[in-house]
């Protein structure tokens, strides 16, 4: 076999093995799963206040889903201090907030809970750190007015640095009540180291103050007219009774 045949050959044995080979299948790409919190921690978010300003916000707890406690580390790394505010928690952490509500150039945390019960289900740690020092803030629970109707569902936001609260409202605060179109929101400031609160909201409750209101000259009004005409009719009584008596005299 000349050279020039067995470089045909050659060629024709690596067409033959390459028709013969299986095409791979592309592997799918596996979604990175996000490692879960080592036990008995159970959330964590940091916020960063300002360069060098770090607050990690943790849960913990071992043998109940719903109690436990929560850590807030707050990390100066540029005055290297290191300074941890724990305390006990009823639910499970939802989110973490920051804010300067009053302006005073020290930080708030706000910690937002979430409870079963629907009296409470909503339930707030607050926290304002002044020179590594925390001072504990106590957050205002619902007024009667405001729970009315209020079945949780609450979302809590920042907007132009105040603390923005708002849910839907129920017919009731019965477990089988329906919801309304209706929301209430309220507006959280701080004084002196005290929440402030303000309804932005108009909802069902204010609508049935302002038509009570507003019936109530409809009756007075009603009640003048009646007033009049009684005083009319007695009137014109008076001027014929002294009508006849001026007759009989001068008969």
């Amino acid at each position: 076999m000349n050279t020039g045949s067995r470089l045909l050959l050659s060629i024709s044995l690596l067409i033959m093995g390459a028709c013969n080979q299986q095409p791979q299948k592309s592997q799918p790409i596996q979604p990175v799963k996000r490692p879960d919190f080592v036990q008995p921690f159970r959330f964590h978010k940091m916020i960063e206040v300002s360069p060098g300003q770090d607050y990690d916000v943790l849960s913990w707890g071992r043998g109940s889903a719903m109690t436990g406690s929560f850590l807030i580390l707050h990390s100066d790394s540029a005055a290297k201090k290191f300074t941890t505010t724990t305390g006990d928690l009823n639910g499970t952490i939802v989110d973490v907030y920051n804010s300067d509500m009053d302006l005073d150039g020290n930080p708030e945390i706000l910690i937002q809970a979430r409870g079963t019960d629907s009296t409470n289900y909503a339930t707030v740690y607050a926290f304002e750190f002044n020179n590594n020092k925390a001072d504990k803030l106590d957050f205002p629970k619902l007024t009667r007015s405001q729970r009315k109707g209020y079945r949780g569902g609450d979302n809590f936001y920042i907007k132009e640095g105040k603390f923005i609260r708002e849910f839907p409202i129920y017919e009731s605060n019965d477990k089988d009540a329906k919801p309304t179109a209706a929301k209430r929101v309220l507006e959280y400031g701080l004084h002196g180291n005290e929440f402030t609160v303000k309804q932005l909201s108009k909802d069902s409750t204010d609508s049935k103050t302002v038509s009570v209101t507003q019936s109530q000259p409809a009756k007075a009004s009603s009640s003048n007219k009646s007033k009049s005409s009684k005083k009319s009719q007695q009137h014109s009584l008076e001027k014929k009774h002294k009508k006849k008596k001026r007759h009989h005299s001068s008969n």
